[in-house]
């Protein structure tokens, strides 16, 4: 019988935690109690990482919001937002996928700080 509890098995379910918490809210607290039973460093980083990212989205709709209501430059603004988002989300899920702890450009080091109790 083969032992689950190796270094590389621990390696692989932080991964597997570190992605999923990149999934919808949903995905985040299956990932954060998933972490609760087998703490890893790439499981609680993306874990601070991807709720940071979630917590900027909802901030953005108080800008957004307004944003839609101004033609073609709040409608540009909002789209670059978006857009901006998008990329953050795609850089922190790719960053999981390697197995990486690489913050996200701009709010990644301070979502570790904020968050530090989290994952931990």
């Amino acid at each position: 019988m083969e032992n689950t509890n190796t270094p590389q098995a621990n390696a692989e379910q932080g991964k597997t935690i570190a992605i999923i918490s990149y999934i919808t809210l949903i995905g985040w607290i299956v990932a954060l109690v998933m972490h609760g039973s087998n703490k890893t460093s790439i499981g609680g980083y993306h874990l601070r990482q991807s709720l940071g990212l979630m917590l900027l989205a909802i901030s953005t709709i108080v800008i957004r919001i307004p944003l839609m209501f101004i033609p073609f430059i709040g409608w540009g603004a909002n789209l670059l937002i978006s857009i901006a988002l998008l990329i953050f989300w795609i850089l922190g899920l790719v960053s999981a996928i390697n197995g990486e702890e690489k913050p996200l450009p701009l709010m990644g080091e301070a979502f570790q700080k904020w968050f530090a109790s989290i994952g931990k």
